[in-house]
């Protein structure tokens, strides 16, 4: 088993980890901010949007299983990569989309990806591509937040939409 670690935004982290929690290979996922200007923010700066972070994912997968091709494929189906600073009604720089790359390698893979999803979408793509830096883990209580709150509102209109749309269309991909 070769673990590697990609950090994503794709807008509120909490409909990107639940995405990435029900997904074959990945081994886990951690809610957190990355690329900001102040050492250690609370979730409360980060949503004040004045910190420079997104709400990002941390990624760690079995690259033996699921290669980081395939983990970004999914990234770009289960958010919008064409709307600057937004995922729905999620509006500021903290809900932008992202790649943070841990290596050179990563950087390149994400760049082939992005052409492609670029190509596919007229050109549109807006999607954040630099190496994570100052990445801080989020509080205790986002973590696993759609897994210990399926019914709040938020969970049930907003995350749960994008879990379904990862089921269906990587059926393949969904853990058993």
């Amino acid at each position: 088993m070769t673990i590697e670690t990609i950090t994503l935004g794709g807008g509120c982290f909490w409909c990107t980890e639940a995405v990435y929690e029900q997904v074959d290979g990945v081994v886990s996922v951690e809610s957190g901010y990355s690329n900001g200007h102040v050492h250690r923010p609370t979730y409360e700066q980060v949503c004040q949007g004045d910190t420079g972070h997104a709400e990002v994912v941390r990624v760690r997968f079995d690259n033996e299983r699921i290669s980081l091709r395939e983990i970004l494929e999914i990234f770009f189906v289960v958010h919008d990569p064409t709307t600057l600073n937004r995922q729905g009604n999620d509006v500021g720089t903290q809900y932008r989309s992202g790649i943070y790359f841990h290596s050179p390698e990563q950087e390149t893979v994400a760049r082939e990806v992005i052409a492609e999803v670029n190509a596919a979408s007229g050109g549109r793509v807006v999607t954040e591509l630099v190496a994570e830096a100052d990445y801080s883990r989020a509080e205790d209580y986002h973590q696993h937040y759609f897994a210990n709150h399926p019914g709040a509102g938020y969970c049930a209109f907003v995350v749960a939409p994008k879990v379904e749309k990862f089921r269906k269309t990587f059926r393949h991909r969904v853990k058993a």
